[in-house]
């Protein structure tokens, strides 16, 4: 009998402790599954998939007719005549972009952010760092260091080429933190640089960018998807703010 109550009383006590790990495991699992929740509820989506909403053309209070959806893509369609590059209706300061572009044969175009969109500026590059999207097989720029597809344009050339052939879907990311500015392509750290210190101001007097005393020097401003002329399509377009 009492052996009896000695198993009895053992097994319950590691079944308590079986029990209880479980639900520390369980917790855990739990813990992760709400933080990634959370860190995905802090993306904002800057484009639907069906509308144009939350883009103007810049200056403008609408949208050129070469921007179009098409199933779940934005196009830029460059036989249209009305174009021009887009922005944002928000204004942005420390934040994480992600989007996806492809480019067609030749083609180029670009990722510009901290843009002003004001009377004192006629285009988005016065003011604002591009991020290049380029052929780089066929288009007459990638012959110029800087110019070529994942740069900082006409600043900083990339550490590796990554950039996929003509028609296939490049992920592009854009940090800016404090200062701290990474570009990623496919994958890779193509550009790492700290903003609006000595360096950078250095490097901006020595690009083509010199004479626009507007260029590279604020620290909020808009996102711009640029028309170069050239078909262009992008999707998945969030951003994140930091």
């Amino acid at each position: 009998m009492k052996k009896t109550l000695l198993c009895l009383t053992l097994a319950g006590a590691l079944s308590a402790c079986d029990t209880g790990e479980r639900n520390t495991e369980t917790t855990d699992t739990t813990a992760t599954e709400t933080n990634d929740m959370d860190q995905d509820s802090q993306w904002i989506s800057l484009f639907d998939g069906q509308t144009l909403n939350g883009w103007t053309t810049y200056g403008k209070n609408t949208v050129g007719a070469a921007w179009k959806v098409q199933d779940g893509v934005l196009f830029f369609d460059s036989s249209e005549e009305e174009g021009g590059d887009i922005v944002t209706d928000e204004v942005f300061d420390n934040f994480h972009l992600e989007l996806e572009w492809k480019i067609s044969k030749d083609g180029n175009s670009g990722i510009m952010f901290y843009v002003q969109e004001s009377d004192e500026y006629r285009y988005p590059w016065q003011t604002g760092p591009e991020m290049q999207i380029l052929d780089n097989d066929g288009h007459p720029d990638a012959k110029i260091r800087t110019h070529r597809a994942g740069d900082l344009y006409d600043l900083i050339e990339s550490s590796e080429e990554t950039v996929k052939p003509v028609g296939e879907w490049n992920k592009a990311e854009i940090i800016s933190n404090n200062g701290q500015l990474d570009f990623y392509l496919n994958g890779v750290n193509t550009v790492s640089t700290t903003m609006w210190d000595e360096q950078w101001d250095e490097m901006v007097a020595n690009s083509k960018f010199k004479g626009m005393p507007g260029f590279g020097r604020y620290q909020e401003g808009k996102i711009a998807l640029q028309d170069h002329d050239d078909d262009v399509w992008f999707r998945n377009i969030r951003i994140k703010r930091l």
